[in-house]
């Protein structure tokens, strides 16, 4: 017996077999019929119906000619493809193409390389990738990080997909994880890597600077990996060095990189984290809209929960980490060292990122997921309940816990605050990203919980903060998800409605559009989204997947993003 996704897939094949223009037997393979169109720019939207042909939107107005399939519109609102400035869907993809958990909330772009990218990597590296993946295995078949995102196109995936090359990465392929400056020689041999990945179509550099080795880099190598990028049209795209009590310096930081590289720059998941720094958020804006204000090109973007998600390693200084993985793992074993280690833990962090200090204890921590099988039944309980069912302190639990799972063990940590959640919202300059993989409620997904971000970020806009609280209007909210981001990454022939551009296109109710995905729950599709084309191909029709994957690797540059 057929699978409803074979099914539709086979139904939507024969809806398409006609679309050759050798066969063509209509006068476009698509119209999208009685919608309230949203050009992506901003402006007022209008009653319209578009018209496809091939991957591309033929015409936008009043159609009266025939075609091969008729999507109906009415009562829902027409956007472009939204771009997920933020993807973690990088080994997701791998496991399964399908892309569910973004497609149901019209993400059309996955844009990919916070700090890591899949490539270039060496062969120590593949190996790591291998050793230390959890529950997703994949054999690496890449090199570069050009030929990972042709591998994704080749297999099959339902949106497209583009990628920063990593500053961390490039830095690991020379360097290895030591805590020192590059040589003059090594540095000409990170940039060249910068320079490959770029002719490959990278979007830019990008970094996460909290994380070992990526704490090793000075600003000077930033900006000399920078000005690579800036000779290419790329951009700088940073995890910047702190989002806690150095969070201006840190701010002022990319300003410095940006400026002196010549090259625009972005700030992932711009945040005040930990309550003593939601002041400062205010400070963020004066220093970005003064930089803006000069001619420099600064933007952000984020995702709308107050709380974040990464690893244990958040926790701990990165002196212990030197060396990498293994060596972070054998020094805990150490008492000595261990000792020295919970110490810091306990304190601020004073020339770190201390985020389980941010949080304010152990009650704000959440488990999200273990490697290790034992361990798995922790998943979703808080740092404080695992402590207090070991009978050990919190920080003890934290070295033990990656230890014995070998791994960083990701970790959801409550940081912000809702009202500072709604400030960046009303920010203009300011785009959005899930920080987070794309996935489905079923088989190997389930044997970890993510962060409710990758099932509700871009719902949650559109349907609490748009559509709820008034915060922005949903011209400005499509504007920003769409043609914003799109501008800022140098792609050219996405992110608007318009004739000859590609046909990524996300149909959906502003009156139901909302996420359902929680802490406790969070494989929870969103609801609203009734259709998404990829490439002119629909991937979603009436609200369920139609097995199709249209999607491609996505370029830098003025092409059309090919």
């Amino acid at each position: 017996m057929l699978s409803r996704i074979s099914f539709i897939t086979i139904l939507c094949l024969l809806v398409f077999a006609c679309s050759d223009p050798g066969h063509r037997s209509a006068d476009f393979d698509i119209v999208i019929r009685g919608g309230t169109v949203y050009a992506g720019d901003g402006s007022e939207p209008l009653k319209a119906d578009i018209a496809i042909r091939g991957d591309r939107i033929a015409k936008i107005g009043t159609i009266d000619e025939t075609a091969e399939k008729t999507i109906d519109a009415s009562g829902l609102a027409v956007s472009p493809g939204f771009i997920n400035m933020l993807s973690w869907a990088t080994e997701t993809l791998i496991e399964d193409g399908l892309s569910q958990s973004d497609v149901r909330q019209g993400v059309t772009l996955e844009v990919m390389g916070e700090g890591w990218s899949m490539g270039p990597w060496n062969a120590a590296m593949k190996e790591e990738v291998f050793r230390l993946s959890s529950d997703i295995k994949f054999d690496i078949e890449w090199t570069t990080l050009g030929e990972y995102l042709q591998y994704l196109e080749d297999r099959g995936i339902s949106n497209n997909v583009a990628s920063f090359v990593g500053a961390t990465t490039v830095r690991i392929h020379v360097l290895g994880y030591e805590d020192r400056a590059a040589t003059p020689d090594e540095l000409q041999q990170m940039q060249q890597l910068v320079a490959g990945a770029m002719e490959e179509g990278a979007l830019g550099v990008g970094s996460s600077l909290i994380y070992a080795p990526a704490f090793y880099s000075s600003t000077e190598e930033l900006i000399a990996l920078n000005r690579v990028a800036a000779r290419y049209g790329g951009r700088y795209i940073s995890h910047i060095r702190s989002e806690g009590s150095q969070l201006i310096e840190a701010v002022e930081e990319l300003i410095t990189i940006a400026r002196e590289a010549g090259i625009g720059a972005e700030i992932y998941h711009l945040k005040a984290a930990g309550k003593d720094n939601w002041d400062k958020l205010e400070d963020v804006f004066r220093l970005v809209e003064a930089a803006r204000a000069e001619g420099l090109d600064i933007s952000a973007d984020m995702y709308t929960y107050t709380a974040g998600a990464t690893g244990l390693d958040a926790a701990m200084p990165p002196w212990v980490q030197e060396g990498g993985h293994e060596a972070w793992v054998e020094r805990l074993r150490d008492p000595e060292i261990r000792a020295r280690v919970i110490e810091e833990i306990r304190q601020p962090g004073e020339d770190w990122e201390n985020l389980y200090h941010a949080a304010g204890g152990a009650e704000n921590l959440i488990l999200l997921g273990f490697k290790n099988d034992d361990l798995k039944p922790l998943t979703g309980k808080t740092l404080a309940e695992v402590s207090a069912m070991r009978g050990t302190s919190a920080e003890d639990t934290i070295i033990d816990l990656v230890i014995e799972d070998d791994s960083r063990v990701g970790t959801a940590y409550f940081l912000m605050s809702e009202e500072n959640i709604r400030k960046k919202i009303a920010r203009p300059w300011v785009a959005f990203g899930s920080d987070a993989e794309s996935m489905a409620p079923e088989g190997v997904f389930l044997k970890s919980n993510p962060h409710p971000r990758a099932y509700g970020t871009f719902a949650r806009l559109l349907g609490k903060y748009v559509r709820e609280e008034g915060l922005i209007s949903l011209s400005e909210a499509i504007r920003r998800l769409t043609s914003f981001p799109a501008d800022n990454l140098g792609i050219e022939g996405r992110g608007r409605l318009k004739e000859n551009y590609y046909a990524d296109i996300t149909i959906f109710d502003p009156a139901s559009i909302t996420d359902h995905a929680t802490f406790s729950e969070p494989h929870q599709y969103a609801t609203g989204v009734q259709h998404v084309l990829v490439n002119g191909v629909p991937v979603l029709l009436n609200g369920e997947h139609t097995g199709a994957k249209p999607g491609r690797f996505v370029r830098r540059g003025a092409t059309g993003g090919q």
